[in-house]
């Protein structure tokens, strides 16, 4: 599907991966529904790209009808939406058995999967619903839909229960939606990422930062923030993916600690 005039929304899209994923398709030509908690931060990307060019929806993406009512907004402005990309999500670090021999707090469990699993589902299936009202490019595709897992998923270390489990969830939505929506015109894949140059890693101290890219394979570096932006443009560019999780992590593979 072709980036320049569509529109797409990004969850967690004020900052981090997502602000530099909503930076980079607005530069293609997209117009772009930002979908955040953060409106400081969301009212001040929108500024940068364009008011004419993109909004800001503080939504919780948990949220049933908040979600509904944000998608909705981000047609009435533009007309029609086209692609969907999810990159809301929390690390909430924990064990099962906590160092007092207790059992873990559910509500953190229960609030990791919440943010990470079920509100990328619920963004997902209300985008794709107007996506379906969609004219199909090129007799295929009406839309497109990139979720965000982790290498976690695969490999998760101890302390990441949740995280893991929710971001696994994430990669098991793939080939079920992507079978039942392929036929309809829209397809739907993942990013696996690995460790990436974000505002919160780079603000590290310096020795800390070299520890983490020392764990990482080749290139021995953290990811750049672009570089998922451009895998996010591939996945909606290249017609023939669909269904996959591509993991973007320099070949690392997580160890237990």
């Amino acid at each position: 599907m072709e980036i320049e005039g569509k529109t797409i929304i990004v969850t967690g899209g004020a900052s981090g991966l997502g602000a530099a994923t909503a930076k980079y398709l607005r530069a293609r030509g997209a117009k772009i529904g930002i979908f955040d908690m953060s409106q400081g931060a969301g009212d001040a990307l929108v500024k940068e790209l364009g008011a004419s060019n993109a909004m800001f929806c503080n939504v919780d993406v948990t949220d049933d009808e908040g979600v509904d009512a944000a998608v909705d907004a981000v047609v009435s402005k533009f007309g029609a939406l086209h692609g969907c990309i999810n990159c809301a999500g929390v690390v909430s670090p924990m064990k099962v058995i906590d160092r007092d021999g207790k059992a873990a707090s559910l509500d953190t469990f229960r609030r990791t999967v919440d943010i990470n699993l079920v509100g990328t589902f619920n963004v997902m299936s209300k985008a794709v619903q107007r996506m379906l009202l969609n004219e199909p490019e090129n007799g295929e595709e009406r839309g497109v839909v990139v979720n965000v897992s982790s290498g976690a998923a695969m490999e998760g270390q101890i302390g990441q229960p949740a995280y893991s489990s929710s971001k696994a969830g994430v990669m098991g939505l793939n080939l079920p939606a992507a079978r039942e929506l392929g036929a309809k015109g829209i397809r739907v894949n993942a990013i696996a990422p690995g460790l990436f140059g974000t505002p919160m890693v780079m603000s590290l101290p310096d020795n800390v930062i070299a520890n983490l890219e020392a764990s990482v394979e080749a290139p021995k570096r953290v990811g750049r923030m672009e570089e998922f932006a451009h895998c996010c443009a591939f996945l909606i560019e290249n017609s023939y993916m669909n269904g996959e999780t591509v993991r973007l992590d320099a070949a690392t593979r997580l160890q237990a600690r």
